[in-house]
Formats: C-alpha cells, structure tokens, sequence
C-alpha cells in the first residue's frame, strides 16, 4: 500500500558509540527518503564520532575506530543534512526513545539550527508494540514475511522499517493512512523535549516526567525550587532537554 504523504517521509537509522543519549555519538546514519509521489531516494553516511567506538559495540554493528577514522564529523556533515532534511516528517523502529534524541543532540552540538520539533513523527516500533509486542527482526518477519538479513546494518534496518510502515497500514485498518495520525498513535506521550523528561499533561500544561517532581508543573517547579533549574543544567541531562527548560524560565520571566 502506497503511504499517504503531505511531505517527504524520512525513515533512518543510527548506529552509535552507545545508548547514551548524551554522552554517545553517531558512527553511521542512514535514510530513505520516500516522497509523496512514491520516489524514493536514500544515502548512508559513516560518520567519525570523535570518541573511541567500544569493542562490544563493534561487535554489534561492525563498525570500528578503524572504519571511521576517516570518515567526516557530524559537525561536517550537518548542513548537508539539514538540506537533505528541509521539509520532511520522520519515521524509525524506536527512534522516540532514541535515534530523534541523539540526532537532536548532534545538530546542537554542531551549533548548527535544525529544529526537529516542526516535524512529524512515526515510530514504527511503538505501532508494532501496541498491535503485536515484538522487535524489528520479528516485526520483518511477521508483516513482511521476510529474514532481516544484516540486522544492525544502518541501511538494512532503514529499510526494512519502511516496508514494515507499509505493511502495517495495510494490515490494519484502524490505522489512518495519514502522517500526523500515525505520529500521534507512535507517540509514548505528548513530549516537550526529545528525551521525554519534560511532557505536556491533559490541560497541555508543561510538567516533569521524571524524579521528585514528577507531574508536577515546570513554572511552578522553577517558582518554588529555583535551585532545581541550576541543578539540572550543571546535570548529565540532554542539551535539548536543557534548551526547553531554559525557554519556560524565560517564558515565565518575561510574563
């Protein structure tokens, strides 16, 4: 079944040094870009993540200091993705939780003004959790009817998530073949930040989701406890995660 897009739908995948959102870094990205007409085009890039990759991850993915070594920096890279990525929504396998977060670090560490929060997006992981409770092999297998070959390659779990997408919204016909409805049924919850430590309630009001003062709202956290904001910041806390909080203090502020 052919998807329904408004914008181009860029589905990817990182392999990384880690799952750290905040200290690891990218070693290898890849996407498709399919484009509402049904064209698709896709690139692969290695990438040097200034930092030694661990063996037990090489043993993961493959990819070694060896391998990168000569490869560009995200920082030489991120312009080139942010106009391979003007426009587009995005979808992964688990790419909420993590790949949106870590490539939202990257782009700020690289100084560069990429703002991931205009866009749309799917996590094919969350559709497959919520219908049928499984991985990426298996959820290849089960709607695709079809091995995983080279799993943990960057470029063969890219694409098998895009044919996943497409069986899925085939296969289920509660499941609106729409962009923002697929965002909204892949999402864990209304997130402020990538990470999720910050996310909007019923009344869309901003509130922690995270340690003492889960639940409660950020403005009247920030009012009450100013402290919590310097120790957050000085904190191993993502830099967008930062960001956000820092603009509902000055938001707060400026009232």
């Amino acid at each position: 079944m052919k998807l329904k897009l408004k914008n181009p739908l860029i589905f990817f995948d990182l392999e990384t040094t880690g799952m750290d959102v905040v200290n690891d870094r990218i070693v290898e990205l890849s996407y498709l870009k399919v484009y509402p007409d049904g064209t698709k085009e896709g690139k692969t890039y290695i990438v040097n993540p200034e930092k030694p990759i661990p063996p037990e991850v090489t043993e993961i993915h493959g990819k070694s200091d060896e391998d990168v070594k000569d490869a560009p920096t995200f920082k030489e890279l991120a312009q080139t993705l942010v106009k391979e990525f003007e426009g587009c929504d995005f979808a992964g396998f688990n790419s909420n939780k993590f790949d949106l977060p870590l490539l939202a670090e990257e782009f700020l560490r690289a100084n560069v003004d990429f703002d991931l929060k205009k866009r749309k997006f799917i996590d094919v992981m969350v559709i497959f959790q919520k219908m049928e409770q499984r991985n990426l092999a298996a959820a290849y297998r089960f709607y695709c009817n079809k091995e995983l070959e080279n799993a943990h390659s960057a470029e063969a779990d890219t694409r098998a998530t895009f044919e996943i997408l497409q069986a899925q919204v085939e296969r289920y016909k509660e499941l609106e073949n729409d962009v923002d409805e697929l965002s909204k049924f892949s999402s864990h919850n209304r997130s402020v930040d990538f990470a999720g430590r910050i996310i909007y309630n019923e009344d869309d009001v901003e509130i922690f989701n995270f340690g003492k003062y889960k639940g409660r709202s950020v403005e009247e956290v920030l009012e009450k406890d100013p402290g919590y904001f310097g120790w957050i910041m000085n904190a191993d806390f993502p830099r967008y995660t930062k960001n956000v909080l820092t603009a509902i203090k000055l938001r707060k502020f400026n009232k």
